[in-house]
C-alpha cells in the first residue's frame, strides 16, 4: 500500500515541482512520479537533517515532511536545468 502512496504522492510533489520550476510542457506524468520520488531522496539526503523530519519515502505524511520531498523535488529540477541548459530557470 505504500508504493501506492509514494506513485499518488510522488506524482503530485512531482507535478507541484514541474510548475514551480516550468518544466511542465515538456513532462509526462511518468517523469513526474519519478521526480517526486527521487526528489523526496534528495530531499531527506540534503534538507531532512536541516528541518528534523522525514520524507514521503520514511513514511512520514506529515506536513514537514511533504515540504521537504517538494524542496527537494524542485532541487532535483533545477540541477537537471543547469545540467540541460547551462542555466536554472
Amino acid at each position: 500500500m505504500n508504493f501506492i502512496i509514494w506513485i499518488v504522492v510522488g506524482g503530485i510533489l512531482g507535478w507541484l515541482a514541474s510548475l514551480v520550476m516550468k518544466t511542465d510542457a515538456s513532462q509526462g506524468m511518468l517523469l513526474n512520479i519519478v521526480v517526486g520520488i527521487v526528489g523526496a531522496l534528495l530531499g531527506g539526503w540534503l534538507l531532512a537533517p536541516l528541518f528534523g523530519t522525514g520524507t514521503i519515502n520514511q513514511n512520514d505524511f506529515s506536513i514537514s515532511s511533504l515540504l521537504v520531498s517538494f524542496l527537494g523535488a524542485v532541487i532535483l529540477l533545477a540541477i537537471v536545468n543547469l545540467l540541460r541548459r547551462g542555466t536554472p530557470r
